[in-house]
């Protein structure tokens, strides 16, 4: 409150009494206020929804029309949607890698960061300053729940399910975890809370081979009349719930998860940890495990989307996104709380379950017609949903800014004021710039993206990708000569002028021979060079 000086004067003299009292009484509001103003501001709540093989074309803020996502849709009206939003790669756990570590996960030499199994180590050295960790750091309370895919155990020993089962996300920045191990399509099918499988009766052990049948129950290829879904013959190991799985199981019967319940419980887990850690910064990743196969609608959303189980499983994804947009309202934490919802790599509708998602598309276009699905270097496979809520900070709009992955935990860092130490999250850009607002440029002027084919590169409006000769690199067990990767092999380098053929459908290195060897030799240097911590663009 401020009285101007003649005012206040002529009422001192008219009410000098009262004035002394309103004097006394204004002065530790004033105080109170002017310690409010010279508070600093208090650090956001981050949140990162990243579902699985969800396409740029699959939302309807983005215009599908065949499936609906009004949550989405409302995250997006109140933030920043970007166009240019890329996964570092077109397969899950190096995107995931890249993440959480900020660097790119082919430069990984220890670690293995293809698909993982659900028994593989831990592709994060424990003690890294990953971004949970870093957000630790600043005072965060950390946690993951849903889809982890990165590994556990040291890859000495076998991991013990039976046991404490670790390293895992713990060992890596996280507080809590309530996870999967893998994906939905590997065994173990079990639920991981911190080091512990819930629910295990410890006289039905769990034991997992993606080797041998060590397992006395039927697989998919021996009885295929018990399967909810058929499947091709990777996908045809351990009948568990009805779906035969990739791998091998045997025991943990009373802690296998039914797939018709997985939504249901990311959620609740979510929103249970949203109550619990309210009152002071919080950090949560939420994995969802939709659209990626098994696909399995809970029944409030079977036959919902008229697009079958794909556009079912992608409105439960909508629903899923609500929920913890509702819980945010609830506990009155919305304002001051980022919400980042992405997806781990692009579309794709056959892989390795015949649930009809090819015959009931129903003129649904999961990659918005870009060229190429999940797996591949083309835009549709590393392209994916970018959308981004602070309600105190980011003001709605739909920006074609390139923003990736890769960019969050510089980004993040410098929101909450932490410096990353040298040789920390190298690929990371900081596009804090970006997300707020506060330039319209593109400070990331190129990505490179990974496929299971290798690199190719973005820079600028021009995009090169190298010739290969397989399908190199893409790791447990994918077939090379599966039509879904066929595409993978590029007999001659091509080029593709972004600006004028987004979906990628004309090679014109022809007209174009310098510019192919420049971008070549770039990303040779980028390859071959040590990583180095990123700088943008000024």
């Amino acid at each position: 409150m401020r009285i101007p000086n003649l005012a206040k004067n002529n009422y001192q003299m008219r009410y000098p009494l009262t004035s002394r009292l309103a004097t006394l009484l204004l002065t530790p509001l004033l105080a109170l206020s002017a310690a409010a103003a010279s508070r600093p501001q208090a650090k956001p709540n981050i949140i990162i929804i990243l579902a699985d093989d969800l396409g740029p074309g699959d939302i309807s803020c983005a215009g599908a029309t065949k499936v609906q996502t009004p949550n989405i849709d409302r995250l997006a009206a109140q933030g920043i949607r970007f166009t240019q939003g890329y996964a570092p790669s077109a397969t899950c756990t190096p995107s995931r890698y890249s993440l959480l570590t900020g660097e790119y996960a082919w430069r990984q030499k220890a670690k293995t960061t293809t698909i993982l199994d659900g028994d593989a180590p831990l592709c994060i050295e424990p003690g890294r300053l990953t971004l949970p960790a870093m957000l630790r750091q600043a005072g965060y309370h950390t946690g993951v729940v849903g889809k982890w895919h990165l590994g556990l155990g040291d890859g000495q020993t076998r991991v013990d399910f039976n046991g404490e089962v670790k390293p895992g996300p713990l060992e890596v920045g996280f507080d809590y975890c309530h996870i999967i191990p893998a994906t939905v399509d590997r065994v173990p099918s079990v639920w991981i809370e911190n080091h512990r499988v819930l629910g295990l009766d410890p006289a039905d052990p769990i034991t997992v081979s993606y080797l041998t049948n060590i397992s006395d129950e039927p697989t998919g290829l021996e009885r295929p009349d018990l399967l909810k879904q058929g499947a091709d013959k990777q996908h045809s190991c351990t009948i568990i719930n009805g779906i035969s799985r990739i791998g091998y199981m045997k025991g943990g019967k009373s802690a296998r998860f039914k797939d018709e319940e997985l939504a249901s419980t990311v959620v609740a887990k979510s929103v249970e940890f949203l109550e619990q850690r309210k009152d002071k910064p919080f950090f949560l990743e939420v994995g969802l495990f939709e659209p990626h196969v098994p696909r399995v609608a809970e029944p409030p959303f079977v036959g919902k989307s008229g697009c079958g189980v794909r556009g079912d499983v992608v409105q439960q994804i909508d629903w899923e996104v609500g929920e913890i947009m509702k819980a945010l309202d609830r506990l009155n934490l919305a304002t001051n709380t980022i919400v980042i919802f992405s997806s781990d790599n692009g579309p794709i509708l056959f892989d390795g379950y015949y649930d009809r998602s090819v015959e009931d598309l129903n003129g649904h276009q999961p990659t918005a017609g870009l060229r190429g699905w999940k797996y591949l270097t083309f835009e549709g496979g590393c392209r994916v949903p970018f959308i981004a809520r602070w309600p105190q900070q980011i003001k709605p709009r739909v920006s074609d800014q390139l923003f990736g992955l890769v960019d969050i935990y510089a980004t993040l860092a410098k929101i909450v004021g932490q410096k990353i130490p040298a040789h920390t999250a190298p690929d990371s850009l900081d596009l804090s710039a970006v997300l707020l607002g506060k330039t319209k440029k593109n400070v990331r002027d190129h990505t490179v993206l990974h496929g299971i084919g290798g690199l190719a590169l973005r820079q600028g409006d021009w995009k090169y990708i190298p010739a290969t000769t397989s399908a190199g690199g893409m790791g447990s067990g994918a077939n090379a000569a599966d039509e879904r990767f066929a595409a993978a092999n590029i007999p001659e380098p091509l080029l593709f002028d972004l600006a004028t053929d987004p979906s990628e459908t004309t090679n014109v290195i022809a007209k174009h021979p310098a510019k192919a060897k420049r971008l070549a030799r770039q990303l040779e240097t980028i390859r071959e060079a040590p990583a180095k911590p990123a700088k943008a663009k000024p």
